[in-house]
């Protein structure tokens, strides 16, 4: 044997070797299963989503990257859904996410996404790719599950199932049972009687406000107004001129707002404040969407005071035992935690691999999108972080509590949890 030829045979030999041991080929043995998140890592709600990101690898880390007893590594990826144009989520953005996650063959979950009008782009285009599962830390829109009697336009949610299977769930509660919690706070709790109802045109926005309106007449509360607002005006002192002699000359004892904070939602506080005064004279209050610091800081911690915001689940002192061993963790890693859906994107992540764990369990391929589908929606009795709960046939959530915060000296301090 000559020396050129000994030599080809050794590095032929080696790189076999190598790639025996980093399980170069596909299936077991090392293949990667690829997780990626779209979430909007721009902008306002980076507060927010910078944190569901943390968990998420968070559970990964203990899950040390990997599944089904090694076989599987786990590769993770964020991706940003929004532009810095927009300085928020991004149609254009989302769309192209939710395609690059369809043509990419070793993905096998699509965490997201965090605005509601977003997963209406996604969930069809991934749909058709296999279907691939979305799991949502965050939407809560109704009409992306739920028909027309949960407060859904006509066409949905069919619309957004092109192959006739649901590959979309969430861990979050949905809209209808948020908005019918707010209105029924105001009214029982704060003594509201008459009310003006903002929302920022988007489809989480004006989804809650819609349900919070409904609900509001149907308890009797007197709805002086519903108007959509523009997220890019400079300012919205005539509107809140407006609204302060809309009741008989005088303001209404409140104003409900449906948007995120990214629509401006912190000018929108400052000039109420300026033309009605301090939250105790007109009381102020909206869903998750500003059940966040970067709004109490944009608005002021003296003009946020007193400000209601809801989010779903329990507050974080009455979190189960999981839930607290996860707080726990997560402080010891990130630091104080201060924003609501950190544990959402833990526990979208959770069932993710649990559903994972449950196909490997059955003898079936993980790196098959439909199997993962499958057993995403097979989820039951689930013992999670947020408690013990279900995916129903639509892919929602069986928890339905919200609580209901409050800002007390520059932060939101829980008031209490509701049904």
């Amino acid at each position: 044997m000559s020396k050129r030829l000994f030599v080809l045979i050794s590095v032929l030999v080696a790189a076999s070797m190598l790639l025996a041991a980093c399980g170069g080929g596909g299936g077991g043995g090392g293949a990667t299963l690829k997780i990626v998140s779209s979430l909007p890592m721009t902008g306002a709600s980076l507060t927010q989503t910078q944190t569901i990101v943390n968990a998420e690898q968070l559970r990964l880390e203990q899950a040390n990257y990997s599944a089904c007893g090694g076989k599987y590594k786990i590769a993770y990826e964020a991706w940003d859904d929004a532009s810095a144009a927009l300085g928020k989520w991004d149609p254009a953005v989302e769309t192209e996410n939710a395609n690059k996650a369809a043509a990419d063959k070793s993905i096998i979950a699509y965490l997201g996404t965090f605005n509601s009008g977003a997963a209406k782009l996604s969930i069809p285009i991934l749909n058709q790719a296999g279907p691939l599962v979305m799991v949502s830390p965050a939407n809560t829109y109704a009409g992306l599950t739920k028909d027309q009697s949960h407060g859904a336009e006509a066409d949905e949610p069919g619309k957004y199932y092109p192959s006739g299977v649901r590959n979309y769930a969430r861990v979050v509660t949905a809209d209808d049972v948020q908005g019918a919690v707010d209105a029924n706070f105001m009214s029982s709790k704060l003594g509201v009687k008459t009310v003006y109802i903002l929302d920022d045109q988007e489809l989480y926005g004006k989804g809650v406000a819609d349900v919070f309106e409904a609900t509001a007449k149907k308890i009797g509360m007197t709805v002086l107004g519903h108007e959509g607002i523009d997220p890019k005006a400079a300012d919205y002192k005539a509107l809140m001129t407006k609204i302060s002699t809309s009741n008989a000359g005088g303001p209404p004892d409140a104003i409900f707002v449906g948007m995120v904070v990214d629509n401006n939602a912190s000018q929108l506080l400052k000039d109420k404040v300026a033309i009605m005064g301090d939250n105790t004279k007109v009381k102020y209050m909206g869903p998750d969407g500003i059940q966040t610091q970067a709004f109490i800081d944009g608005a002021g911690k003296d003009v946020a005071e007193g400000v209601y915001a809801s989010v779903a689940g329990l507050a974080p002192e009455n979190y189960t035992d999981a839930g607290k061993k996860f707080l726990a963790d997560y402080e010891a890693k990130y630091g104080k935690l201060t924003e609501p859906y950190a544990i959402y994107g833990y526990e979208a992540m959770n069932v993710t691999l649990a559903a994972i764990e449950s196909v490997c369990a059955s003898g079936g391929d993980p790196t098959d999108r439909a199997a993962v589908t499958k057993a995403v929606f097979a989820t039951k009795d689930f013992n999670g972080v947020l408690g013990t709960w279900s995916f129903d046939a639509n892919g929602d959530t069986t928890l339905t509590d919200m609580t209901v915060y409050q800002v007390k000296n520059g932060a939101y301090s829980a008031v209490g949890t509701f049904k």
